[in-house]
């Protein structure tokens, strides 16, 4: 049954989804009595739902409700199994119903990375991060998840323009500024694109990884693909929802980069050189991310995530500042805000 006074909290989802889970839920426990509360949420229009058996006795649950018109659940199972089979902490499935959208998972905990992260752990969590991440990369086996390609990167990148530029900030590039743009993605990816390509999450940031036993649990790996080797490492870095000083974050690519040439993965001979890639790398997903933030928010009415919009367009001008290549960009950028309306609509 729906814990007593949440329904208020979920009330974004539509009440036959949330009869339908309960029926399934009831089918998969057998009849088993238990308490239904809300997990998490996501940007995507997953849900998450804590399963507490009355029986203090038996292990919490979470249930994910993915409608099968808005989310593909398929990916899901698959890469929780390749994660599985790398040594991996991810939520084991207990029962699917991909046609109905419903997955039945183990429960990693409530204790996620962002939360708890401060000065004085934060080596120790990512040192087990960078540990899973290697593990991750070294399973790598070509054919077994779709080519992050360019044409996938480019597409990405046309987000900041299309959403965060015309739709946020509501101004229309002129010729030579989009000329500059284009320019732009073009060094953009190719350098992404020229990069040794391993298994990537395409989100492994704190806010996806738990403080767990093995350490970390990992979720949200439904969109993982075979792309560029330092796509993971700048997510989990240089964070949508949380900043590091420059020579934190230098040192932990430093002991990422020594450990990927340890495991010989595919990783520059040289740190300047990997870190150059890093970079680029960053780049390509913080304007995506711009692009991405203002989209939730204009078509998917979920406004909280643009408060983290100044983040992403410091971590561009830091990279912008250090590449002469880069500098037509800065300056797009400086005359963007120069036009940008005080009041954004």
């Amino acid at each position: 049954m729906l814990e007593s006074g949440t329904r208020k909290i979920i009330s974004d989802i539509a009440l036959d989804r949330l009869e339908l889970l309960e029926t399934w839920l009831a089918e998969q426990l057998g009849g088993a009595p238990y308490t239904l509360s809300p997990a998490s949420a996501d940007a995507s229009f997953r849900r998450y739902f804590r399963i507490r058996p009355d029986d203090a006795a038996t292990a919490t649950l979470i249930a994910m409700d993915a409608p099968p018109d808005k989310e593909d659940s398929a990916p899901f199972v698959q890469v929780a199994k390749l994660m599985a089979d790398a040594g991996l902490n991810v939520p084991r499935i207990h029962a699917q119903d991909l046609a109905r959208g419903f997955l039945l998972l183990t429960d990693l905990g409530d204790r996620v990375y962002i939360d708890e992260l401060d000065a004085d752990n934060a080596d120790a969590l990512f040192r087990d991060a960078i540990d899973a991440l290697v593990r991750w990369q070294l399973a790598t086996r070509p054919g077994m998840l779709p080519l992050y390609n360019e044409a996938l990167l480019r597409r990405e990148l046309v987000l900041f323009p299309d959403w965060y530029v015309a739709r946020h900030l509501g101004i229309e590039l002129s010729a030579s500024q989009q000329q500059t743009l284009e320019a732009a993605f073009d060094a953009i990816v190719g350098s992404n694109h020229a990069q040794p390509k391993v298994y990537v999450h395409r989100d492994f940031m704190p806010r996806n990884l738990m403080i767990a036993e093995p350490n970390p649990g990992i979720l949200d790996f439904q969109d993982a693909v075979i792309g560029p080797i330092a796509y993971d490492v700048v997510s989990l870095f240089k964070d949508a929802f949380i900043s590091w000083e420059e020579e934190r974050v230098l040192d932990w690519t430093i002991r990422y980069w020594e450990k990927a040439r340890i495991a010989q993965l595919p990783v520059a001979a040289d740190f300047s050189e990997f870190y150059r890639d890093f970079e680029w790398m960053g780049l390509q997903r913080h304007l995506k991310v711009l692009g991405i933030f203002a989209r939730i928010n204009y078509r998917d009415g979920k406004p909280r995530y643009l408060a983290d919009t100044p983040r992403f367009i410091a971590y561009v001008r830091a990279v912008c500042a250090r590449y002469a290549a880069l500098m037509p960009l800065a300056r797009l950028l400086d005359e963007l805000e120069r036009r940008a309306p005080l009041v954004q609509p």
